[in-house]
């Protein structure tokens, strides 16, 4: 018996149980590859934007910045023009940072959106898996129950092998899944943790900015 063959034959031994365990998957799949092509691409955004508004803002060239904020897609961009929108305004660094971590307060949400979903259907896989494998050995233990006694050990031992299919197939599915959510997060995480340190960058620097125009006035 060649790979194929022995593969075909372990999802037909699953039994009726391993249908709802292939949607979960291919659903599950679907999720990780959505969200992990969203977070490359905002990871690459969010870098190329900032190292084009990192020196302007540096130069104190705060209408180009906002220019370049406005017309980016970037989260980073999204920040920075709330912060820049709130500056004429405000009286104290506070208020700026205020406005910024509104932002941060809808783009969090965008970046970890249906990743929890994969680990949910980690644990559910499981536990279907599970369930496969007690239907199975119960029908197992019946249909040897009125059967000849020699047969019975050869029958028993076939039904609980293709029983705990059922929980194989879960695991090959769960394991995988539980690292890919574990891997989405960090990713997640990692821009967060980019986009809070490219904040506090803006800050200070308009802090300095606004520092120096004022020495002029106070002599």
């Amino acid at each position: 018996m060649n790979t194929l063959q022995t593969v075909i034959k372990f999802f037909q031994d699953c039994g009726p149980f391993l249908y709802p365990s292939l949607i979960l998957m291919t659903l599950g799949l679907a999720i990780a590859i959505e969200r992990w092509i969203f977070l490359r691409r905002a990871r690459s955004e969010n870098r190329e934007l900032w190292d084009r508004m990192l020196p302007l803002l540096q130069g104190g060239k705060l209408d180009e910045v906002g220019k370049l904020a406005s017309a980016s897609p970037a989260a980073v961009g999204r920040i920075v023009a709330n912060g820049l929108e709130r500056l004429p305004s405000a009286r104290k660094r506070e208020d700026i940072d205020a406005a910024m971590e509104e932002g941060m307060m809808e783009i969090v949400p965008r970046l970890e959106k249906r990743t929890h979903y994969i680990a949910t259907f980690a644990n559910v896989v499981t536990l279907v898996g599970l369930l496969g494998t007690i239907i199975g050995l119960i029908k197992g233990f019946t249909a040897v129950a009125s059967v000849n006694p020699a047969e019975k050990a050869e029958m028993l031992s076939a039904s609980i092998s293709i029983a705990m299919n059922n929980t194989a197939f879960a695991l090959m599915v769960a394991i995988p899944f539980l690292l890919i959510h574990a891997f989405l997060q960090a990713r997640a995480s990692e821009i967060v943790d980019s986009l809070e340190a490219a904040k506090i960058t803006f800050l200070n620097l308009v802090q300095r900015l606004a520092a120096e125009r004022q020495q002029p006035t106070a002599r």
